[in-house]
C-alpha cells in the first residue's frame, strides 16, 4: 500500500462512556448513554481523522495485542490506514483506556504510566528508516524517548516535515518541527506555569523554524513563527456531544495543511474547522470529519445540523 503520511505515537483501544445527565460525582448514580470499543490514541484518532480526509496513512508505535489488534485490523479494513509496521505481542492485551464524558469534561483513565517504571517491557516500536524515506510528511507524538528522537532525526535525514505536539520549546521535536501544536495542559505545565503567554510564545517560536499553534480550548488559538508577532484565530462554534479526539483531529488538520501545503492562516482555519466537527459528534472515530463538511465550514462558517 502507498502512503502519503507516516506517523509513529500512541495507538490503543479506547473504551468510552458517554454519560446522560452530568459528570460523575462521588456516590452517586450515573446513567450510560452510550458506549464504545473503538481504535484511539493521539496517532490512532488522528489517522482515522487524516483518512477520513481521504489522506493515506502508516502508523508505528505502541505495540498491538490479543484485544486491540483484532480492533484494528476490522476498524481500519478498507480505510487508507496501513498497519503493517505495528508488532503483534501475542502475551499481551494491547494498550488501552478509559473515558467519561459528559459533554465539555471528560476523564480518561489507563496505565499509560506503568510504560515507563523501572524494569517495564518496551511496549513501542523502533521506527523503520524506509517507512519515513517513504512518505511525503510525518506526524511525531512525544512519547517513546530514544524512539521518538530516532523518528524525527530520520525525517530530518530524509528531508520529511513533520508535525507535532505539546514538545517543549529546548526539546529536538520542537527545535526540527514543521509545526508543533501546544494545548493549556502543555502551557500549563511545571516548566511554563510562572510565565505570560507571551513569554511562552516566544519561547517556542525563537527556538524553531517552524509553526507554533498555541490552542486553549474555546480560547482564542495563539499562532505564528520566530520574529513574527502573535496571530490569533477564534475556533469555530460547535454543539458539543463530546471533546474526546479534540485535539488529535486538530493536529490532523495540520498534518493535513502540510501535505497540501496550505499558508499558516489556512493550516489553522482548517485544522480548527476539522477540529469543531469532532467535537459535535460521538463517538468520533465512526463519525470523523469529511473534506465536504469541512470545506463548507470553512465557506459558510457554521455547521450544517
Amino acid at each position: 500500500m502507498n502512503y502519503e503520511v507516516y506517523m509513529h505515537g500512541q495507538i490503543l483501544g479506547t473504551y468510552s462512556f458517554l454519560l446522560k445527565g452530568e459528570f460523575l460525582r462521588p456516590d452517586e448514580y450515573s446513567e450510560i448513554k452510550a458506549k464504545y470499543f473503538l481504535p484511539g490514541g493521539e496517532t490512532g484518532t488522528a489517522a482515522t481523522v487524516l483518512s477520513s480526509l481521504g489522506v493515506s496513512v502508516k502508523i508505528d508505535g505502541t505495540h498491538i495485542g490479543t484485544e486491540v489488534a483484532p480492533l484494528l485490523k476490522k476498524f481500519y479494513s478498507g480505510r487508507n490506514v496501513d498497519l503493517s509496521s505495528l508488532y503483534f505481542d501475542p502475551d499481551y492485551q494491547g494498550l488501552m483506556d478509559y473515558v467519561v464524558i459528559a459533554g465539555l469534561v471528560r476523564s480518561p483513565m489507563g496505565m499509560f504510566q506503568a510504560l515507563y517504571e523501572k524494569g517495564a517491557k518496551k511496549r513501542w516500536n523502533m521506527p523503520k528508516e524506509d517507512d519515513i524515506a517513504g512518505c511525503k510528511a510525518a506526524a511525531i507524538d512525544p512519547f517513546f524517548l530514544e524512539e521518538t528522537q530516532i523518528a524525527a532525526e530520520l525525517c530530518v535525514k530524509h528531508n520529511k516535515p513533520f508535525v507535532t505536539i505539546d514538545c517543549r520549546h529546548d526539546s529536538y521535536l520542537h527545535q526540527h518541527c514543521a509545526i508543533n501544536v501546544v494545548s493549556k495542559e502543555c502551557t500549563g505545565s511545571e516548566q511554563y506555569k510562572d510565565k505570560s503567554i507571551e513569554e511562552i510564545y516566544s519561547l517556542l517560536t525563537d527556538n524553531t523554524d517552524g509553526l507554533v499553534i498555541i490552542t486553549r480550548g474555546e480560547k482564542e488559538m495563539i499562532y505564528g513563527r520566530k520574529g513574527q508577532q502573535m496571530k490569533k484565530m477564534k475556533p469555530f462554534d460547535a454543539d458539543v456531544k463530546s471533546t474526546l479526539g479534540a485535539g488529535d483531529t486538530f493536529k490532523a488538520g495540520c498534518v493535513y495543511g502540510l501535505l497540501h501545503n496550505m499558508s499558516d492562516d489556512e493550516t489553522v482555519r482548517f485544522a480548527s474547522a476539522c477540529s469543531a466537527i469532532a467535537i459535535s459528534r460521538f463517538p468520533l472515530p465512526l463519525n470523523p470529519p469529511v473534506l465536504e463538511e469541512v470545506e463548507m465550514l470553512l465557506n459558510e462558517g457554521s455547521i450544517k445540523r
